[in-house]
């Protein structure tokens, strides 16, 4: 069996089933998850979980994505339902821009792309686990300060009016009548359907653009652009943006972007799950259009302004332990080289001179005795 010649479309190909098969399993398992908790999860659970107080609250809203795993296009209707309610707007906004990156699909999937698994040898230490790390401190710290921003807004002036009427009527309607096991199965598996078909499309589309761009775009003209944080960042957010990518499988689109920086990599995986596309018109179904303005124009610019310098933080935190260990190793390997030194011993009895002792004085001392034995000067 022979081999087809190397193509432009054997190449592209190849790039494409290779990113395709390995982030396509985590579609599937977020949306199936997203199913099952659209069918099996009471909307007040939520509530009974967060502390009465608004900041407690907040803060801990940017946590629940670990227990309550959705992506960002399964999240919009469910923090819709939630805020008609009663969940708080600043709950419900940091839930809605942190559950995408915060969840246990989405941590596994970064660490698989960028191949992060190996450097981590229990839970202290993590150290090699860099873009994982500052992916979701980031996006944390990125969706609580928007969520304390909103804390004493109204509803009225952030959800459009056909949301803030089914505030009231969603606290006070009855609860639907309890469906049986069958039926909440069914509508999970359909749910989950439905999301897959969605990311799945949007998925194939920004796998076969970045196919192309790897294989067939020259890397040394986008040097001035991956060289440059100045552009480079905003580049990369503005491709997140357009892909409008699923959070459990978008890190496998960036890890293979070699010529940029871990910094816009950075950016590209926090802001791509809080707004792009596809999510513009999802949150016009909920948010009025001068909010949604005012949170895309502030997502963009704590996102870029922060990527560089927190990548950098996690990156020294990181490399700390590293130098220690290195450096005892010779340290205790170089002083005992030096002990075979002494060798050359062995060569002192090799040079024995009291060897010519007797050879001189032996001689001198039985000349000067036979004298004595002259028979001249035994006369008188």
């Amino acid at each position: 069996m022979t081999l087809p010649e190397p193509s432009a479309s054997g190449d592209i190909l190849m790039a494409f089933l290779s990113i395709l098969f390995e982030g396509a399993p985590y579609i599937l398992v977020g949306t199936l998850l997203s199913g099952f908790i659209d069918a099996f999860l009471p909307a007040k659970t939520l509530e009974r979980l967060l502390p009465k107080n608004r900041v407690l609250a907040t803060l801990s809203a940017g946590f629940l994505g670990l227990i309550f795993p959705v992506c960002e296009c399964a999240v919009v209707p469910v923090v819709r339902r939630l805020v008609q309610k009663g969940l708080p707007i600043s709950c419900a906004i940091t839930y809605l821009l942190s559950a995408p990156i915060i969840n246990p699909i989405v941590i596994i999937s970064t660490l698989t792309a960028f191949k992060e698994f190996q450097g981590i040898d229990g839970v202290g230490d993590l150290g090699n686990a860099t873009m994982t790390i500052s992916r979701i401190s980031l996006g944390y710290v990125v969706a609580v300060i928007v969520g304390l921003a909103l804390l004493r807004k109204k509803p009225s002036d952030i959800l459009t009016d056909s949301v803030v009427r089914g505030i009231g009527r969603g606290a006070a309607a009855p609860n639907a009548p309890v469906q049986s096991f069958d039926a909440k199965l069914t509508h999970a598996m359909r749910t989950a359907m439905r999301d897959f078909l969605d990311t799945a499309m949007y998925f194939a589309i920004g796998v076969m653009i970045t196919s192309v761009f790897n294989t067939q775009v020259d890397q040394s003209k986008i040097e001035a652009v991956a060289g440059n944080e100045f552009f480079a960042v905003p580049s990369l957010m503005g491709l997140s943006f357009l892909l409008a990518l699923c959070s459990t499988s978008d890190a496998f689109i960036a890890a293979p972007m070699d010529s940029f920086s871990s910094a816009s990599k950075l950016a590209f995986l926090v802001f791509g799950p809080m707004l792009d596309v596809k999510l513009v018109f999802m949150y016009s179904a909920v948010f009025r259009r001068k909010f949604l303005v005012v949170l895309s124009i502030s997502l963009f610019l704590l996102v870029a302004l922060l990527c560089e310098p927190w990548a950098n933080v996690i990156g020294r935190l990181s490399n700390k332990p590293v130098p220690s260990t290195v450096s005892i190793i010779p340290d205790n390997v170089l002083p005992a080289e030096p002990a075979p030194a002494p060798a050359p011993a062995p060569e002192v009895p090799a040079t024995p001179s009291p060897a010519p002792v007797p050879v001189t004085p032996p001689a001198s001392s039985s000349s000067s005795n036979s004298p004595s034995t002259n028979p001249a000067e035994a006369k008188p």
